[in-house]
C-alpha cells in the first residue's frame, strides 16, 4: 500500500470515529463564512446591462452560460482526477470512512438522521418550489418567482446531468434507516438544498425587512450543510460525492443569484 493510500485509510478512520463533534465544528465553520460573506457581498452591485435583448432572454443566456459554465468544470475536474491519478485515495477514504460510520453510529442518531434527512427530499423541495413560485406569482412578482423556478428546476436537470457523467455506485447501506437507489455522484440531496434554500434565503433578501436577513441566510447554510452531513452518517453516499453536491450546488445558485440580479438591475435601467 502507497503512502498516499495509508494516510487516506487513517483519515476516514479518525473522521469516522469523531464523525458528530467534527460535524459540529464544521457546522460553526460554515455558519460563521455564510454570515462574513453576506455581510461583506450585501454591497456589492452589479452595473446595469446596456442590452437590447427582452428581460427573459436576457435572464435564459445568463443562465445558460453559467451551465455551461457548471458543466465545464465538472469535466475539468474529471481530467484533472485521472491525470494526477487521485481517484484511488478518494476511493479509500469514502469506502473506509462508510466503513467506520456503519460500526460506531447507533441506531438511535441514524433514526433521527433519517427523518431530518427528509427536508432535502426531491418531494420536500419540490413542493417548497411550488407554493413559493405561487405565493410570488400572487405577490406580483412574477420575474423573481421565472428566477425562482429556474434556478431550481436547472439545479435537477444539472444534478441528473452530472451524475450519468460519473456513474458512480452508491455504497452499501442496509441498516434500514434510509434507502436510495440510482448514481451517486454528485448528492442531490446536497446539491437541491444548497439551491433551494439559499434561493429561499436570497428571496427572503428581496422581500423582507432587513433584520431578518441575516438569520435566513443562516438558517439556510445551516439546512444546507445538515442536509449534506446526513447523506454521509446515512451511509446512502460517500463523503466525496456530498462535498461536489456542496460545490455544484453553491455554484449553480451563485450563477443564478448573479443573473436574477443583473436581470432587476437591467429591467431598472430600461425603465429610465
Amino acid at each position: 500500500m502507497s503512502e498516499d493510500a495509508a494516510v487516506a485509510l487513517a483519515w476516514a478512520e479518525a473522521v469516522g470515529r469523531h464523525v458528530l463533534p467534527l460535524l459540529g465544528a464544521a457546522l460553526g465553520l460554515v455558519l460563521a463564512g455564510a454570515a462574513v460573506g453576506f455581510l461583506g457581498l450585501r454591497r456589492w452591485t452589479v452595473r446595469p446591462q446596456h442590452s437590447q435583448l427582452p428581460p427573459a432572454l436576457f435572464l435564459g443566456l445568463r443562465l445558460a452560460i453559467g451551465f455551461g459554465i457548471v458543466l465545464g468544470a465538472a469535466a475539468l475536474f474529471t481530467e484533472m482526477m485521472e491525470a494526477l491519478q487521485a481517484g484511488e485515495e478518494m476511493g479509500l477514504f469514502d469506502s473506509r470512512l462508510a466503513e467506520v460510520l456503519s460500526q460506531t453510529l447507533s441506531p438511535a442518531v441514524l433514526r433521527v438522521v433519517a427523518v431530518a434527512t427528509h427536508l432535502g427530499d426531491p418531494i420536500t423541495l419540490s413542493a417548497l418550489v411550488l407554493v413559493a413560485a405561487v405565493l410570488l406569482v400572487l405577490y406580483r412578482r412574477p420575474w423573481l418567482a421565472l428566477g425562482w423556478v429556474v434556478a431550481c428546476a436547472g439545479n435537477g436537470v444539472l444534478n441528473q446531468v452530472l451524475k450519468h457523467m460519473f456513474a458512480r455506485v452508491r455504497p452499501v447501506h442496509d441498516h434500514g434507516f434510509a434507502v436510495a437507489d440510482g448514481f451517486s455522484f454528485p448528492s442531490g440531496h446536497t446539491s437541491g438544498s444548497v439551491v433551494v434554500y439559499g434561493m429561499l434565503a436570497y428571496v427572503g433578501v428581496r422581500l423582507l425587512p432587513p433584520r431578518w436577513h441575516l438569520p435566513g441566510v443562516l438558517a439556510a447554510a445551516a439546512l444546507a450543510f445538515c442536509m449534506g452531513a446526513s447523506r454521509v452518517l446515512l451511509q446512502v453516499h460517500w463523503a466525496s460525492d456530498v462535498v461536489a453536491g456542496f460545490a455544484s450546488g453553491l455554484a449553480w445558485l451563485v450563477v443564478c443569484v448573479l443573473s436574477i440580479e443583473m436581470l432587476w438591475r437591467y429591467r431598472r435601467y430600461r425603465r429610465r
